[in-house]
């Protein structure tokens, strides 16, 4: 029977995304592909360094450990520009690490990554592209375009820990165009007013679903996933944020309504695999300590 990937957690991630290959994009950038092409050849058996996303692949997919073998819940899909040669490199990188990835397009080139993300029916796209994180974010796909891995970042071993803005990450972006457009006295007037009116969905709404719904395969007291949202919004305005995720029926473990205190800290508390917000001011911030992604807005 053909391999099913409709229910399972589906991750596309670019090769560059996975592994620090920045020396190599530098070469690609500054001498072209052919130079590019001949060092990757050259080094194709050196070892290569984690890169941003590569704390919660490594997280994610020790999940499928916890279960049977016919019952794997996360699966990860290389996603690159590189040809099959030049991505040879990646997947001997993967075997050395020891990432349980066996599937990969290799686009050579080709600059719609679209179709293949939908292809593998990916329901999260990580890369250091930013054209190629919009393609797939205007596709309704949940991306974002990961920022350089903190030096002394050490990944919790006991949990996948999960970190998320608010509004125009988990939340549709209406709040915040209002709060950018009118400020903060009469955003907060309009988030009481509409306290009990759930928000409508984001881009990563339906990652964070199927995260809770995962957490749900396991017993509470031992869920190896932990999820947080971690918000700017404070006091009225956090009721809404509540009133939202019950309408969803989800429920998350830990949430900081921080009112403009800064959340890198926060977020090394919590020791987060991973922090996914819209706006690139936090991003850079949370960057500092923890792994961070930016969301962009959608271009239709």
């Amino acid at each position: 029977m053909p391999y099913s990937l409709s229910d399972k957690l589906v991750i596309g991630i670019s090769s560059r995304a996975l592994f620090n290959l920045e020396r190599e994009n530098q070469i690609y950038e500054q001498h072209g592909v052919d130079a590019y092409a001949a060092f990757q050849r050259e080094h194709e058996n050196d070892p290569l360094q984690p890169g941003s996303a590569f704390p919660l692949v490594k997280a994610l997919l020790h999940l499928n450990r916890l279960m049977p073998e016919d019952q794997r819940l996360i699966e990860v899909v290389v996603i690159s520009r590189n040809t099959p040669d030049t991505g040879l490199r990646a997947f001997n990188a993967i075997e050395e690490h020891g990432l349980d990835i066996s599937r990969a397009a290799f686009t050579g080139g080709a600059p719609v990554m679209t179709p293949y993300i939908n292809a593998f029916e990916v329901d999260l796209f990580l890369s250091r592209s930013p054209d190629d994180v919009q393609l797939a974010v205007n596709s309704g796909v949940a991306a974002a375009q990961l920022v350089d891995l903190p030096a002394d970042f050490s990944a919790p071993t006991d949990q996948i820990r999960i970190a998320f803005d608010g509004d125009a990450v988990l939340f549709d972006p209406e709040s915040e165009e209002y709060f950018q457009q009118h400020g903060l006295e009469k955003f907060l007037e309009r988030e009481k007013r509409l306290r009990g009116q759930p928000m409508g969905r984001g881009p990563f709404a339906k990652l964070l679903i199927m995260l809770s719904e995962l957490q749900q395969r396991f017993p509470a007291e031992s869920c190896p996933i932990r999820i947080a949202i971690v918000t700017a919004r404070n006091s009225p305005a956090h009721a809404r944020v509540v009133h939202t995720l019950r309408n969803w029926n989800v429920s998350v473990n830990e949430a900081f309504f921080l009112g403009g205190v800064p959340k890198a800290k926060v977020l090394q508390a919590f020791g987060a695999h991973m922090f996914f917000d819209d706006q690139d001011t936090h991003v850079q911030a949370a960057a500092s300590v923890v792994p961070a992604g930016k969301v962009p807005y959608a271009r239709m």
